[in-house]
This record gives C-alpha cells, sequence and structure tokens, in this order.
C-alpha cells in the first residue's frame, strides 16, 4: 500500500500591513499548490499586527519547499511545517 501525505505550512506574520502584499503575491504564485489557506489573527478594536495562516499543500516537494523559502526570506515572517503521513487506497 502507498502512504499519503499531507503537508501543512504555518505561516507566522508579525506586521500584516507590512508583508501583506509580499505574502499575498507569493500565495497567488503557489496558488495552484495551495489545496485550503485559513487565516487566523486577533480580533478587537483594534487590528492586531500578527497574524497566522495555516495552508494545507499539494503538488510536488519542490515547490512546496521552495513557496516555504520564499515566504522565509521576507521580514517578519517565519514559516514552520509539519507532515502527516497515511495509507492510501
Amino acid at each position: 500500500m502507498m502512504k499519503e501525505k499531507h503537508t501543512i505550512l504555518g505561516v507566522h506574520i508579525t506586521d500584516r500591513v507590512k508583508e501583506a502584499v509580499a505574502v499575498q503575491r507569493l500565495l497567488t504564485q503557489f496558488g495552484e499548490q495551495i489545496k485550503t489557506r485559513l487565516g487566523l489573527h486577533e480580533v478587537g478594536s483594534a487590528t492586531s499586527p500578527n497574524g497566522l495562516l495555516l495552508l494545507e499543500m499539494v503538488g510536488p516537494d519542490a515547490g512546496i519547499q521552495e513557496l516555504s523559502d520564499k515566504l522565509n526570506a521576507i521580514d517578519g515572517v517565519e514559516v514552520q511545517s509539519m507532515v502527516f503521513f497515511h495509507l492510501a487506497d
């Protein structure tokens, strides 16, 4: 039996206003490899500068690594990944 892989990228953004354009540009560029995108940030009377994106990735590992590397190259952005395997039918 084959194993299927799920890769999740956690993208921590420390200044959403400053980094939003550069991050969004990369998400658009790699959009075909992003299966699910979830954005988390503080809500309240003032806009929180911090944000967290969770990206469920598909496709070649090289593309996932390239996106991760390019996001990490942006000041104020940190990427961590989680990889899960399960048996496929």
